[in-house]
């Protein structure tokens, strides 16, 4: 008679978790994904670690992928984790050159919307398609952290701290996710989904509101 009581306390803890990790990126949603990384004076490493870290919008965006490759198995798990992370650093690299944007809030907003979505609805997707999901969320991501940054070795060595931290996020999350097999866990997931997209769709109407103000 425990077991019921048990999953059940266990799926109230993971969605109030799920709700206070998704929520934060409403309550900066005024300001840009894309400042200027804070010195941490532990070096420009450890400066684009903590800037991942502390940054919603990326940081929910890639357990979001996490989450998502991990309901399909190891094998998607596996891809995921090399494939975001690449495509981030590639995107942050390219764009150190260009002018800084302002669309972080936008796309944040797309990608809890189309990520969430996916988790809610446990879309079966291929590896190939994982992988260009993942490819794509990376490279977008990448660029917008990287834009007006400026080429330089400390900004270069910031990516490469940012991505690591990106790795290991998303190989810890996905991992995790991979081993879950009651039936009660994958629907816990699956509400850490609904709370992504829901906080998506009041982003998108929050960058919508600003952007006609």
């Amino acid at each position: 008679m425990r077991e019921p009581f048990a999953s059940a306390a266990h799926c109230t803890a993971l969605r109030r978790g799920f709700g206070a990790v998704v929520a934060a990126p409403l309550l900066l949603a005024t300001s840009s994904a894309e400042a200027h990384l804070n010195s941490t004076s532990l070096g420009p490493v450890y400066d684009g670690l903590t800037h991942f870290l502390t940054s919603p919008e990326d940081l929910v965006s890639a357990l979001a992928l996490a989450l998502l490759a991990g309901l399909r198995g190891a094998d998607h798990g596996r891809r995921a984790v090399f494939v975001l992370p690449a495509a981030w650093l590639l995107g942050m690299l390219c764009a150190m050159t260009a002018d800084a944007s302002n669309s972080g809030a936008l796309a944040a907003a797309i990608a809890f919307l189309v990520l969430g979505g996916l988790i809610v609805a446990d879309a079966k997707l291929s590896l190939r398609a994982l992988s260009a999901l993942g490819a794509l969320l990376g490279g977008v991501h990448g660029y917008l952290n990287g834009s007006g940054m400026g080429l330089s070795a400390a900004s270069i060595m910031a990516a490469f701290g940012l991505a690591s931290a990106a790795f290991v996020v998303v190989a810890l999350v996905a991992a995790f996710v991979s081993t879950l097999r009651a039936q009660w866990a994958h629907i816990a997931v699956r509400v850490g989904g609904s709370w992504i997209a829901a906080s998506g769709l009041l982003m998108l109407g929050w960058s919508m509101r600003a952007t006609t103000t």
